[in-house]
């Protein structure tokens, strides 16, 4: 916007796509702003306080409203009342496993998880027809069976360090950097400097030392903690975002830390949640964690979904939503069936929020089975947060099958490389990775 023009946010992204030429309120606010502006109206920037001030003061009010008491009953933050809440579970279903088994299966995991996300991340959020012209542009089925040979945009950086066509099948020469990705090698940093038995406390401190910067749910409880904010408040303090998917895609590290253990893979989840997410939020990386540490010891993501559903409060929104995607997953039989399902169940939800993508990560799972191309492939086709939920999903397959049913192509151009942002922490070796996580795990302490 010109200098010149009234100190505005920009609320026009995304208007041309509007299907049915409905014009959101804020793009008339700039719109009628710029208009009056260029007709020489006075008063402009008078009337934008005004518009400002009832704004942040409609924010208060919806700060201060109280929730319902009794759904707070069946949703606590509180790790032992979460406890109280859970079905009959396993929790603990082997004492251990043998070596070779457990690396194969981390190794599966690991590159899954650097598989499905690396797939998604060039059309994180992109519709799926938009996604489907690019299939077209690219010559390849759809859903995708392999990496992007093309995509736009191709030097735009991502997360500030990697180029959009570093994540394209002849351009792939690594892991690239994403904050799925970055949280999970972060999760390790903080079990390696604090030990499985590490405290809120400790995830904060960890938080300060290696992460620089963070979106959503993490930003806000980063400057939290900046701030001097407690990491027992932080994750609550001025953050509407709590129930967003940031939490979720931070489960692998507690699962592959905990294989075949949920109840602890969930403990460690918990206490990672809390500094950044309540109620649905700290749910969603609780499940996902004891899936993952489930998947290390059984032999399909049903069984093991199943089992994570005992990790987290039985009349949980969260819960209830996995038990009616687990319900209708014989009739969803490819992505968008899912996707419609999703869009019909949860109408007006944040693209961002754990309860959608979760459903659609259980239903990508489902899908494909043991077959790893198809599950992160009509992951990454259903769109919503796909580089998250492919990321889980091909972490979840990953470990089901181990590294030597997963087809080479998804991994060999990595070159046993990954990249993040973390402060000092920006590489890191694929097999070294693994044998950390091995190191660390609860089969050797």
């Amino acid at each position: 916007m010109n200098k010149e023009y009234p100190d505005i946010p920009n609320f026009t992204a995304g208007f041309a796509d509007s299907p049915d030429y409905s014009i959101d309120k804020g793009v008339l606010l700039q719109c009628y702003a710029e208009l009056k502006h260029e007709y020489g109206s006075e008063n402009i920037q008078e009337i934008l306080n005004i518009i400002d001030d009832s704004i942040s003061s409609g924010i208060e009010q919806l700060k201060n409203i109280s929730p319902d008491e009794k759904l707070k009953q069946k949703e606590p933050d509180v790790l032992d009342k979460i406890k109280k809440l859970r079905p009959e579970g396993p929790r603990k279903m082997v004492d251990s496993i043998p070596q070779d088994k457990y690396k194969s299966k981390l190794a599966g995991a690991l590159n899954g998880r650097f598989a499905g996300c690396t797939l998604g991340a060039p059309v994180e959020f992109w519709s799926i027809d938009k996604m489907k012209r690019l299939a077209r542009e690219n010559g390849i089925d759809y859903p995708p069976r392999d990496y992007w040979a093309y995509v736009p945009d191709p030097y735009q950086k991502r997360y500030r360090v990697s180029k959009r066509e570093e994540y394209t099948k002849n351009k792939l020469n690594l892991v690239p950097v994403d904050d799925d990705i970055t949280y999970t090698i972060l999760g390790l940093l903080i079990a390696e400097d604090y030990g499985l038995d590490f405290s809120i406390k400790d995830v904060g401190v960890g938080w300060l030392k290696y992460l620089p910067y963070a979106e959503t749910a993490e930003k806000i409880a980063l400057r939290n903690l900046k701030d001097g904010v407690a990491p027992s408040e932080s994750g609550k303090k001025d953050n509407p975002f709590c129930e967003w998917i940031g939490a979720y895609i931070r489960s692998d590290p507690w699962g592959y830390l905990a294989p075949g253990n949920p109840e602890k893979a969930a403990e460690m989840a918990y206490k990672d949640a809390f500094i950044s997410h309540r109620r649905q939020g700290i749910y969603g990386e609780m499940f996902f964690s004891a899936v993952i540490a489930a998947s290390f010891v059984v032999d399909n993501a049903v069984e093991a979904i199943e089992i994570g559903l005992t990790e987290i409060p039985e009349e949980c929104a969260l819960a209830r939503e996995i038990k009616w995607a687990l319900d209708l997953a014989p009739e969803i039989n490819n992505y968008r069936t899912a996707r419609d399902a999703v869009e019909e169940r949860f109408k007006g939800m944040n693209p961002v929020h754990t309860i959608n993508n979760a459903c659609l990560t259980v239903w990508g799972l489902t899908i494909g089975e043991r077959d790893f191309t198809d599950v992160i492939g009509q992951t990454v086709a259903m769109g919503l947060d796909n580089d998250c939920t492919a990321a889980t999903a091909g972490s979840i397959a990953g470990a089901l099958i181990g590294i030597e049913k997963l087809p080479d192509y998804w991994y060999n151009n990595f070159n046993d490389t990954v990249l993040t942002y973390l402060k000092g922490k920006e590489k890191f070796s694929i097999e070294d990775l693994v044998d950390r996580f091995y190191k660390q795990s609860t089969l050797i302490n």
